[in-house]
């Protein structure tokens, strides 16, 4: 079998450009003749992917980390239209996060993401898709397959992604670093969230997950998401004071916040969220881990957008 395998060698802080000879051979095992290129800036993967699509390439492979992915699948559209109806997309997760392999049961480490794909068939995958505004006012539209967030979540990815010092002694210490960091000035900000299932509320929120897969930031966020069924489960963080925000974020990870009766879970193909005369501050949209915009947004399902390998 062919494939167009794009790499991103930083992911895992480094550990995928090292172990890359190692996951280049188990990988040639499921296909044997493979073209291989690496991105190595913010948009790049998204940019190769374009590319081989248009010269042809049908399966494509992302090594990295959910932000790889991220831009992989970014690359799968132009100007709102599937590239290559027909390509096939397939992922070999070696990142510090890594949440999109979990919604598939599939462990870490990038052996079993190729034992995964040795076995593999084909099933349609829904896409996400938002459209928000870049801190210039400019409109953005942005696709990913795991899960959109707006909120703090949202301010603590802006924070991680602009930073350089922090990312040098790892994941886990990058998140703690800037989670503390991000929460100097900040407060619960209210926002109108309206879906197509008949959900208009306008709330103090402390954070909004949109999911298509079922984990984020390392815990069981929606539980019954399922990423081939047309439909969002949207998770409603009620407003928090401050010094209680890290404990909520921490019972997401822990699986625990849908009992908290300050969230509500919502299921829904399309969210409508804008702020309101009284928000506080810009309200910072993420995508799969990457910096996407600002508020207004509107995030859509795109119902078996993918063709995916898993």
């Amino acid at each position: 079998m062919t494939a167009f395998v794009v790499v991103n060698p930083t992911s895992r802080n480094g550990d995928t450009g090292r172990d890359w000879p190692k996951i280049r051979v188990a990988l040639e095992s499921v296909f044997p003749l493979m073209t291989v290129t690496q991105s190595h800036a913010r948009g790049e993967a998204a940019r190769l992917v374009r590319a081989a699509l248009k010269d042809g390439h049908l399966d494509i492979i992302a090594v990295g980390g959910d932000g790889t992915i991220n831009e992989a699948v970014n690359g799968f559209f132009e100007n709102g239209v599937a590239v290559s109806p027909d390509a096939v997309f397939g992922f070999v997760s070696s990142g510090s996060g890594s949440d999109f392999r979990r919604t598939f049961g599939i462990a870490g480490g990038y052996e079993a993401a190729i034992a995964r794909l040795k076995q593999s068939r084909i099933r349609r995958l829904d896409v996400g898709r938002v459209a928000c505004l870049s801190p210039k006012g400019e409109p953005v539209s942005r696709y990913f397959v795991n899960v959109a967030s707006f909120g703090f979540s949202g301010r603590l990815v802006s924070r991680i992604n602009r930073a350089r010092f922090a990312k040098l002694f790892g994941g886990s210490f990058a998140r703690s670093f800037h989670a503390l960091a991000a929460l100097i000035g900040w407060q619960p900000q209210r926002v109108r969230l309206i879906t197509n299932a008949g959900y208009d509320e306008i709330a103090g929120i402390a954070d909004v997950a949109v999911a298509n897969g079922r984990w984020f930031s390392g815990g069981l966020l929606a539980p019954q998401a399922e990423p081939g069924d047309g439909l969002f489960d949207i998770v409603v963080m009620g407003g928090t004071p401050r010094r209680h925000i890290l404990q909520a974020l921490n019972k997401i990870r822990a699986g625990t916040h849908l009992s908290d009766p300050g969230v509500r879970l919502v299921r829904a193909s399309r969210l409508m969220a804008a702020p309101t005369v009284d928000t506080h501050g810009a309200v910072t949209v993420e995508t799969d881990g990457e910096s996407a915009g600002l508020l207004p947004a509107t995030f859509e399902v795109l119902a078996g957008a993918i063709n995916l390998r898993c």
